[in-house]
């Protein structure tokens, strides 16, 4: 992992963000701290001009409206025909009909590379339908040890219906593509306290699967590590008195400051 990383630091990626109004600021720090370079881009009149000189498009639809459907739909399909990587955020898919119809129809017309959600976004994009807790996973739906090989295969078969990696995020991460599957447990519960963390770590996957092109299973993986491993630096530095706001900005700080032996001696995964 520690040569994935050293890669997004020399190539340093340029990103095309259409993402979430809520933590578009964080996703530009996180990408900037991992060494890439960000465009935040949704008007219609400009962003297959944008994705066309980046490396990679990031689409979150945690803030979806009807002016940005579009342009998700085409910068999607101005990097696909430019065969730039392109990564999907499906925030909230299942607490809206929008939300739900809009997820399926970018899976239908454009070609991901990576998919990033929680397991109650990624089990409504394959069933059509979902009971997602607002932008949160559903505690029915979590991975855990006890279903755990039940939920690798889960991953795989939709990398392979999809023909995309799929990362499913939780307090067990997975990255998966048709025969390989990282178990990823990296991370502190209390990132789920900090909005965009979530949104944060497709950013980072979108820079490190364009710094790395030919390796986008552990790319990903790498990513998801090292999002994880930030989050247990970031806690360890908290002192008395600082809550999320603090704990948000060092979780930033930790990326940017994370070199490649740290990641690779603090990843925490197996591959099945």
């Amino acid at each position: 992992m520690q040569q994935l990383l050293e890669n997004v630091r020399k190539k340093a990626p340029l990103v095309h963000n259409i993402t979430n109004y809520v933590t578009v600021n964080d996703v530009a720090n996180v990408e900037l701290a991992c060494g890439g370079s960000p465009i935040m881009s949704d008007d219609r009149n400009e962003v297959e001009e944008i994705t066309s000189i980046c490396g990679g498009l990031n689409i979150n639809i945690g803030t979806l409206n009807q002016q940005t459907i579009p342009s998700m739909f085409l910068a999607g399909k101005k990097a696909n025909a430019m065969g730039h990587k392109v990564v999907l955020d499906p925030v909230g898919a299942g607490a809206s009909k929008l939300r739900t119809e809009t997820a399926l129809q970018l899976l239908e017309e454009i070609q991901f590379d990576v998919i990033r959600g929680n397991i109650s976004e990624i089990k409504t994009l394959v069933h059509g339908a979902g009971n997602t807790k607002g932008v949160d996973a559903d505690l029915a739906d979590a991975v855990t040890e006890e279903n755990l090989a039940e939920a690798v295969a889960f991953a795989k078969q939709f990398a392979k219906k999809t023909g995309s990696i799929v990362a499913i995020s939780g307090a067990i991460d997975l990255v998966a593509d048709v025969t390989t599957c990282y178990v990823i447990r990296n991370g502190r519960k209390e990132m789920g306290r900090i909005t965009g963390t979530g949104c944060q770590l497709s950013g980072l996957i979108t820079a490190y699967v364009v710094a790395n092109p030919e390796e986008p299973l552990k790319a990903t993986a790498a990513a998801v590590c090292s999002m994880g491993l930030a989050g247990e630096i970031a806690y360890r530095r908290l002192q008395e008195g600082e809550g999320n706001a603090t704990y948000r900005n060092r979780i930033i700080d930790a990326i940017q400051d994370m070199t490649g032996k740290e990641l690779e001696e603090g990843a925490k995964y197996d591959v099945r």
